[in-house]
């Protein structure tokens, strides 16, 4: 029974405020850091190895507390005793049939999907929805800021590098000039973030507040590359592909690589997208390999963190205000879909992932799909969205298996570089079959582009047996590429109103909305 078990609640620890203090007294961030760090990991360490009573108790203080709202009342909270009554009284819902609830917020009217009122609204473009506003409460911000903490500490745990706290630390993100809706504070989640960074971290983080406020990505990056060049820069985070553009106009303004630019750098922080595809290029960019650490964040919360340098995946975060559910992707789209608390997922199968959270999402599907690929701890790996994929023709192709066929050709033509790629079907080309084409510019082309082609679609076929049956078949004819001119995603993204930030090209869709802008970059 959920009554039976004692409340969770988030916040900082007697411990970790003292430390803090003196941490910024001594100003000896490194040195200060390992033994926050050893507690950070023990703590971590004892909530992951329990991972099932965890999330009761997380359950438990996410009901009592909705009880109390609007929403709460209108699904019968207050009969809720455990996962299978949530279940019951609680539908699995996106931004659109939460909406109705958000716009009294908007309104100003309290207690409506968590007591009181938001602190924030994360701002955020939606497909169908237009601007979607997510809900951040003073009970969810420590979600956001102590897991971006942590996810630091484990890393100094494990490498025993704090060095790079004394140094410069540049967070690429949005404005964080914030609106109002409703007498809500209102902006990008990055730019909302960026007004809880620690004071111990902010006298050494760039870039300057006011070139943080410019909202031209391009004339930021060129002010932020003016800033940071002769700066003793020790930690870069970023979306990759707004890094890769960072580490670009570095390189020509100085025609150094960036360890040479930047010789004490040795973290890079990502999140938002699979790395792979653009690792080749940003360590060339660096000049040497680096350690690095992803992180995945989102408006809704900060669901997981690399912990380890050794291990695969990233560690699910139980403890930190989100009860999770977890639905079989290929049940999504059903009336009544299985839903899985974290104790009976298994391994390497794709869940779509649905969250409940202290700002108030209540069966909230964020779109992302996750793969399991530890159970001690729960770590993950994100393979895609729920609505990003390829099935013109019923071979239903996702965002992780385009990946792996990219990294899988690139290996075997290590000549090649890769800046971006998306992909589309073709159902009716002016000849022959129907087929996938695949946009890619790169930064370097294959010395034999029919061979690279060639590898693409055969480890396409053996990711997905669907694709492999279209194409024995001769329903489908082997994808085709199309070089881009360099800066075509670039020039698209900025077309969009979405240059920069936290903005990601989407790696594939069912229809050619993307294919069609960007055709007339072919080569």
């Amino acid at each position: 029974m959920l009554s039976n078990l004692p409340i969770m609640k988030p916040g900082k620890t007697v411990f970790e405020v003292n430390f803090i203090r003196f941490a910024l007294h001594m100003g000896i961030r490194s040195v200060l850091s390992k033994p926050l760090a050893a507690y950070i990991h023990r703590q971590t360490k004892k909530w992951s190895s329990q991972p099932g009573p965890v999330q009761q108790k997380t359950l438990q203080y996410l009901v009592e507390n909705g009880s109390k709202t609007l929403f709460g009342k209108d699904h019968n909270f207050s009969s809720i005793n455990n996962y299978e009554d949530f279940k019951q009284n609680v539908p699995i819902r996106d931004y659109e049939e939460l909406k109705s609830y958000v716009e009294k917020i908007l309104k100003g009217e309290p207690d409506i999907l968590w007591p009181g009122m938001p602190e924030y609204f994360a701002k955020t473009s939606g497909t169908t929805s237009g601007t979607k506003y997510i809900p951040i409460t003073k009970a969810s911000v420590p979600n956001h800021i102590n897991s971006a903490r942590n996810a630091l500490l484990s890393y100094i745990h494990e490498t025993g590098n704090g060095k790079f706290l004394d140094g410069k630390l540049i967070f690429l993100s949005g404005s964080p000039v914030l609106d109002e809706k409703g007498g809500v504070k209102t902006g990008r989640l990055s730019g909302i973030v960026n007004h809880h960074v620690p004071g111990y971290l902010r006298t050494n983080q760039m870039p300057s507040y006011e070139t943080n406020c410019i909202e031209d990505w391009e004339t930021k990056v060129d002010k932020i590359v003016e800033e940071t060049l002769h700066e003793k820069m020790s930690l870069i985070s970023g979306i990759p592909p707004w890094v890769q553009m960072y580490f670009d106009r570095l390189q020509e303004k100085s025609g150094q690589l960036v360890k040479d630019i930047f010789p004490d750098f040795s973290v890079f922080v990502y999140g938002g997208v699979n790395f792979e595809p653009y690792r080749n290029k940003l360590f060339e960019s660096i000049g040497k390999k680096i350690d690095s650490i992803e992180t995945y964040p989102a408006s809704e919360g900060f669901i997981a963190y690399q912990d380890s340098q050794q291990e695969e995946g990233l560690l699910l975060l139980l403890d930190s205000g989100i009860f999770f559910e977890f639905v079989p992707t290929e049940e999504f789209f059903n009336e009544k879909p299985t839903r899985l608390s974290i104790e009976e997922v298994e391994l390497n199968k794709n869940y779509a992932v649905i969250i409940n959270n202290n700002a108030g999402l209540w069966g909230y599907s964020i779109g992302d799909t996750v793969k399991f690929v530890s159970r001690e701890p729960y770590r993950l790996l994100v393979t895609g969205r729920i609505k990003h994929f390829i099935s013109a023709f019923g071979e239903h192709v996702i965002g992780e298996e385009v990946e792996k066929a990219m990294q899988f050709a690139v290996s075997r033509h290590q000549e090649t570089g890769i800046v971006e790629f998306t992909v589309a079907p073709q159902v009716t080309p002016k000849e022959g079959l129907p087929l996938h084409e695949w946009f890619v510019e790169f930064s370097r082309m294959p010395a034999d582009i029919e061979r690279f082609e060639n590898d693409l679609n055969n480890r396409l076929q053996e990711l997905n047996s669907y694709y492999d049956d279209l194409i024995s078949g001769k329903i489908l004819r082997a994808l085709k590429i199309i070089p881009l001119q360099r800066d075509s995603f670039r020039n698209y993204m900025k077309s969009q109103g979405k240059l920069g930030g936290q903005n990601k090209v989407p790696r594939l869709a069912n229809d050619r909305t993307i294919a069609d802008q960007l055709i007339k970059y072919k080569l």
